[in-house]
């Protein structure tokens, strides 16, 4: 059964714009936590050369993807496969550009950790790992929304919350990641860069 977020539908073609700038002209993106699936949709219209394959670990949100994907009728969307960010086995042997929406403030550090370990297994050299989402910076002040936003998701779970640019900077470095690219989005987002080095 096909699901909404609001969020989606505003933010994905902001979005779009700066992966216009970043990803390959071709090949295949792995999108990793595509939750409904409409980012999926949206993108893979957007950029008719690159062969979109989404993943979720959950079973309705994998319903919701199938659903979306298969209303559209794209055929460089791919069906969505289940894949856990924290396992050291992804589907997916080999990507050219791996994309995650709006999961690292929503999942437990580990989730961080396995997606930089799995995205280093699946990348090549310079290929980017692409991260969109609130974050929190060392010499910028936070948004009172931002802070709020982190209140209510502790709140929530423990293992969540706005993460510090600074310790994802930390965490590519030790996966072989570097950042190459950071972009104010729309609401307090950011969409941070990271290359294979």
């Amino acid at each position: 059964m096909k699901r909404t977020a609001p969020a989606a539908a505003r933010n994905s073609a902001p979005i779009a714009e700066v992966l216009a700038q970043e990803l390959p002209s071709s090949g295949m993106v792995l999108e990793v936590a595509s939750g409904t699936g409409e980012h999926a949709v949206f993108m893979a219209r957007r950029f008719p050369d690159i062969v979109w394959q989404p993943t979720d670990p959950d079973t309705d949100a994998l319903g919701s993807i199938a659903g979306w994907s298969e209303e559209a009728g794209l055929a460089n969307l791919k069906p969505p496969l289940e894949l856990d960010a924290r396992s050291p086995d992804w589907p997916i042997g080999s990507a050219d550009a791996v994309v995650c929406i709006n999961m690292v403030h929503i999942s437990p550090w580990e989730a961080s950790e396995g997606l930089f370990a799995g995205a280093a297994r699946v990348l090549g050299t310079r290929a980017p790992l692409i991260l969109y989402g609130p974050y929190l910076e060392e010499d910028v002040e936070t948004a009172p929304s931002n802070l709020a936003f982190d209140e209510s998701l502790k709140a929530r779970n423990p293992e969540w919350g706005i993460r510090n640019i600074a310790a994802m900077d930390d965490l590519a470095a030790r996966t072989g990641f570097a950042r190459t690219a950071r972009y104010e989005m729309p609401a307090n987002n950011l969409t941070l860069v990271y290359r294979r080095t």
